[in-house]
């Protein structure tokens, strides 16, 4: 899908869960490894371990729900063009919070403003559901768009909070 085809269709945000059609969760999975693939051909700190990323990507929509969070897909042209995801925080780290994850945009919708509109989302559930926080870690070398959109909607450094100890990595978080 060419991005000036795209700018005049509608978008549509589809929370997965245990009900949702097998179609809208094998477009969450595909985009979940397309993400997965980008970050594994990313040089140094922005890897991880891919088949930990399959095994997330098969376990959907449980791969969140069973962590106290969720997953979201969008949809742009009626093709599935972006997915966020979001999980709880250990309450020993920090109660009543979330952490935002594996935010991916396809290429072809990037400039449509999904990566704002799904981050909003999730910050719009979060308060919703009263957590004080979100958290999240991103690549700034490698993911500057996404970081600079985080800073842009009010994230902050903060101290790692999670065991990814990868250098490059920037560990944000927003008060809600």
């Amino acid at each position: 899908m060419a991005n000036g085809g795209v700018a005049n269709q509608q978008i549509r945000l589809m929370e997965i869960n245990s009900n949702s059609p097998a179609v809208l969760i094998s477009d969450a999975s595909q985009l979940l490894l397309e993400y997965g693939r980008f970050v594994m051909a990313q040089p140094g700190s922005a890897r991880f371990c891919f088949g930990s990323l399959e095994r997330e990507a098969a376990g959907l929509p449980g791969s969140y729900l069973d962590q106290g969070g969720g997953s979201m897909l969008a949809y742009a042209a009626e093709l599935p063009a972006g997915f966020v995801a979001w999980r709880a925080m250990p309450v020993d780290v920090a109660p009543d919070a979330w952490e935002m994850k594996r935010l991916w945009v396809t290429p072809e919708a990037r400039g449509l403003g999904l990566g704002r509109i799904l981050t909003a989302a999730v910050l719009d559930r979060a308060r919703a559901t009263q957590r004080t926080a979100v958290y999240l870690d991103t690549v700034p070398e490698s993911m500057g768009h996404a970081y600079k959109l985080y800073l842009e909607l009010g994230f902050k450094p903060t101290p790692p909070y999670n065991d990814n100890t990868k250098e490059g990595i920037t560990c944000l978080s927003l008060s809600l």
